[in-house]
């Protein structure tokens, strides 16, 4: 059986045990080392002692008397009894009164005790903690400011390396880059003609579209050393600390020249200074150091700058001139022959069934990046392991796209009667609306299969080929598509639900791009409203307008939306039969593909 791990406790629980261990020794150790011990006697041995004069300090307290020996070297306690002329013997005995007759211990004893003693503890115990908390985060050459090393990995030359075969999707990319390899390989021809390279060449894309593999893959096809480094490993808790690092990185990269050094998300360290900004902020100093080492080699020094972000508009426009990040090199989402070839790369790695077809595959994954496509394949080969099969076929990549998309099945969510069938409807709404209209994409597949994203069921379009540009028509379409579930509610159930809420987000999302970005009103004709920052992360928008404009903005959306929504109602009403025939098929059959959709409607 494997030991359960208990959870570590926090460093602040340590220090109040020891807190507690220094207070509870102060209150009960430490008077028992200072208390020296008292012997009982009997009165008559008291008496006799004063007869003796053997009677030195001596405390006539209320339930007891407390004395000594003539020397103060043993300590005595007797019992009070009545016997008035006591004080006169005492004193002819030549006792000393004292109103403490105990003494205390010295006061050396007494501060090493209660102060030195519990400082020294805890100077121990607060040296072992910080010990632990240094291991906690990296050890102590994490806090030393021996910063020497730049922690870059560096990829030595190898003949067995990625190269730009094993890098499909990105063609326009790799041209770009195929100069820069030539390059590495004869940089001589360049320096006879004069001509000196880029010093840097700025990757910029979506997440998952290969930006990475490319840079591997240009040291790769070079046969160089590559250095390989993330723009937050430069971020550190000290000022300078990032400095040094990029000063260390450089100096390697020099002496083991020609070779690539590849900084990814540079955006951690390269984002646009501002007056806000402190003058000896980490990250600012660590951007100053990267501009100085840039600008201190010539272009044919043998030592090519790579960098890689999805945030190219948040970069400070020092790093991005010209004599620095030379060349832009967008790697976009792939295209479908780009989809289909990077579906290939990777099937190379599982068993695929002789009748999977890749082109179809690739129409469905439609918008997917390489990292998305990678897991598709991989997805489809695991549903084939779960099911018993040898490969994986068609069928298991169809629905790992479904679960990249909208996750897996939801096999314990049991929907209602009244609920399955609402879902029906909704779903054929779409679907009609979409397959009555021109210039829509055709259905793929319709479900009402509840799945882990929280969809209770989707309709799936796929395109026939590319389309890099949607008319104003085609859009409305679209919208009107979206809104076709909600019709379908209206319609059929008679009332609506909150299954709508995503069709509604995107239906408006649209209907404000027509008009604040796209041109396509009437009102405004030609004038952006909103500019859009991180294209490539999701692409959120700011109004660039008065909220006199914002407001007629939000009017003419409603206007549009509510009109395309009308339109999806007509277009259900005039087709009631065909919606109630087949929302009856695919609540009986939960998933139907587009054929047997289009042979009910066409029927």
């Amino acid at each position: 059986m494997n030991e359960v791990k208990r959870p570590k406790k926090p460093l602040f629980y340590y220090y109040c045990v020891a807190m507690v261990v220094l207070f509870l020794f102060n209150l009960l150790v430490t008077p028992m080392l200072f208390e020296k011990k008292v012997e009982q006697v009997d009165y008559g041995t008291f008496m006799t002692m004063t007869e003796e004069k053997n009677v030195g300090l001596v405390e006539i307290q209320s339930n007891q008397i407390v004395f000594t020996d003539k020397a103060q070297e043993n300590y005595y306690k007797t019992g009070i009894m009545e016997d008035p002329g006591l004080a006169e013997r005492l004193h002819e005995a030549g006792a000393d009164f004292s109103p403490e007759t105990i003494e205390e211990a010295s006061p050396i004893v007494t501060f090493i005790f209660s102060w030195i003693l519990p400082m020294l503890i805890f100077i121990v115990f607060g040296q072992y903690m910080s010990k632990k908390m240094m291991d906690k985060m990296g050890g102590r050459n994490s806090m030393s400011f021996n910063l020497g090393n730049s922690n870059a990995k560096v990829y030595v030359k190898s003949s067995d390396g990625i190269k730009f075969s094993d890098v499909e999707g990105v063609d326009e990319a790799e041209e770009s880059l195929t100069e820069i390899v030539d390059y590495l390989h004869n940089p001589q021809k360049y320096k006879e003609m004069g001509a000196s390279m880029p010093k840097g060449v700025l990757l910029m894309g979506p997440p998952g579209t290969g930006k990475t593999m490319l840079a591997k893959a240009v040291a790769g096809e070079a046969n160089v050393p590559f250095f390989s480094i993330s723009g937050s490993e430069f971020v550190e808790m000290f000022v300078g600390m990032g400095a040094s690092k990029v000063r260390d990185l450089f100096k390697q990269a020099k002496e083991k020249a020609p070779c690539i050094i590849f900084i990814d998300e540079i955006d951690a360290i390269g984002q646009k200074r501002n007056s806000h900004s402190m003058g000896n902020d980490e990250r600012e100093q660590t951007l100053n150091q990267l501009l100085t080492e840039m600008d201190g080699f010539e272009g044919n020094s043998g030592v090519m700058i790579l960098a890689a972000t999805n945030r190219p508009e948040s970069l400070d426009p020092a790093l991005t001139r010209p004599g620095r990040f030379d060349r832009r090199v967008p790697v976009e989402l792939p295209d479908l022959k780009g989809r289909e070839a990077i579906l290939k790369v990777h099937s190379k790695k599982i068993k695929i069934a002789p009748d999977v077809d890749f082109n179809r595959i690739a129409r469905m994954a439609s918008g997917a990046s390489g990292a998305e496509l990678a897991n598709i394949i991989n997805e489809g080969a695991l549903r084939a392991v779960r099911a018993g099969r040898k490969a994986a076929t068609h069928e298991d990549l169809e629905e790992a796209i479904e679960v990249v998309i909208a996750g897996y099945q939801k096999k314990n969510a049991i929907l209602s009667d009244k609920e399955k069938m609402a879902v029906a409807y909704h779903e054929i709404g779409h679907a009609l609306v979409a397959a009555l209209q021109t210039h829509s994409a055709p259905v793929q597949k319709i479900t009402i299969v509840p799945r882990t994203s929280g969809a209770l069921g989707y309709t799936m379009q796929v395109d026939e080929g590319n389309r890099y540009l949607m008319t104003k028509e085609e859009i409305e379409n679209k919208i009107a598509t979206l809104a076709g579930g909600r019709a379908a509610e209206e319609i059929a159930v008679g009332s609506v639900s909150t299954g709508a809420s995503n069709d509604i987000e995107q239906a408006t999302k649209l209907a404000r791009a027509m008009i604040t970005r796209f041109g396509m009103s009437e009102e405004f004709d030609m004038v952006a409203l909103e500019t859009v920052t991180d294209q490539y992360l999701g692409g959120d928008a700011n109004f660039a307008c008065s909220a006199e404009t914002q407001t007629k903005i939000d009017e003419l959306v409603v206007k549009l939306v509510k009109k395309q929504h009308e339109k999806a109602k007509n277009i259900l009403i005039e087709n009631r039969e065909k919606l109630d025939e087949l929302a009856k098929y695919l609540y009986e059959k939960e998933t139907i593909t587009g054929d047997e959709f289009m042979n009910i409607l066409n029927a």
